[in-house]
């Protein structure tokens, strides 16, 4: 069976699997999820993720969901482009550098959380925009600290590893809300040359896109 990904264009975990999947040239069938309307709370999308979250892939015995779940069972079935070291201090690194965006940026600067930030606390639009500046600042400002010394071009070394597969989505979340990436030139050089990449650049949210 042809895997399926239950997707959402903008979702930054969704765009983390789009890359892996790509990099790893494994076939798959998108099926968008439209979370501006609520699709992703439907029964039916329910059934297949109780978290009501993208993304999702059905790989047809099962349901993998969580990003960086589905990331570490494609880097297990796929041998092409490694995400983690099998080194243990090297992985361990590794996967301290992407947790810093998955774990500690992009849980608490996500959709549901800034909805909630308005539904519970009233914050309006600069209110939120201050929130999600604040937190992505400060874990980037950590994880420019942590990877300044790693040869290039990407954090990776000469191949993208699950730190730059997390890093792409999130700052492609910094300039839409006008975060100022200056004082991060490491991550933005690996982001640059992640960009250069075709596998990569196919998974982009302006290539994915579902028609209006």
């Amino acid at each position: 069976m042809t895997p399926v990904l239950y997707d959402y264009w903008r979702s930054s975990a969704a765009y983390r699997v789009r890359i892996v999947l790509n990099l790893k040239q494994v076939a798959y069938e998108s099926v968008a999820v439209d979370l501006t309307k609520g699709a992703q709370r439907s029964a039916e999308f329910l059934a297949r993720n109780p978290q009501g979250l993208v993304p999702a892939l059905d790989i047809g015995t099962t349901v993998l969901t969580q990003s960086l779940a589905i990331i570490d069972y494609l880097d297990a079935t796929y041998e092409r482009v490694p995400m983690v070291s099998s080194d243990p201090v090297a992985r361990s690194h590794i996967l301290a550098q992407a947790l810093v965006i998955a774990a500690d940026i992009h849980p608490i600067d996500n959709l549901r959380v800034l909805n909630r930030l308005t539904a519970q606390f009233g914050a309006d639009q600069t209110a939120r925009d201050a929130w999600y500046t604040h937190w992505i600042i400060e874990g980037l400002t950590a994880l420019e600290a942590m990877t300044a010394d790693l040869p290039g071009p990407f954090l990776g070394g000469d191949a993208p590893n699950l730190a730059d597969v997390c890093l792409v989505p999130q700052l492609y979340n910094a300039r839409r809300f006008a975060v100022p990436l200056e004082p991060f030139p490491r991550l933005t050089r690996a982001d640059a040359a992640a960009a250069e990449w075709p596998e990569i650049a196919a998974a982009h949210p302006d290539r994915v896109k579902p028609a209006a």
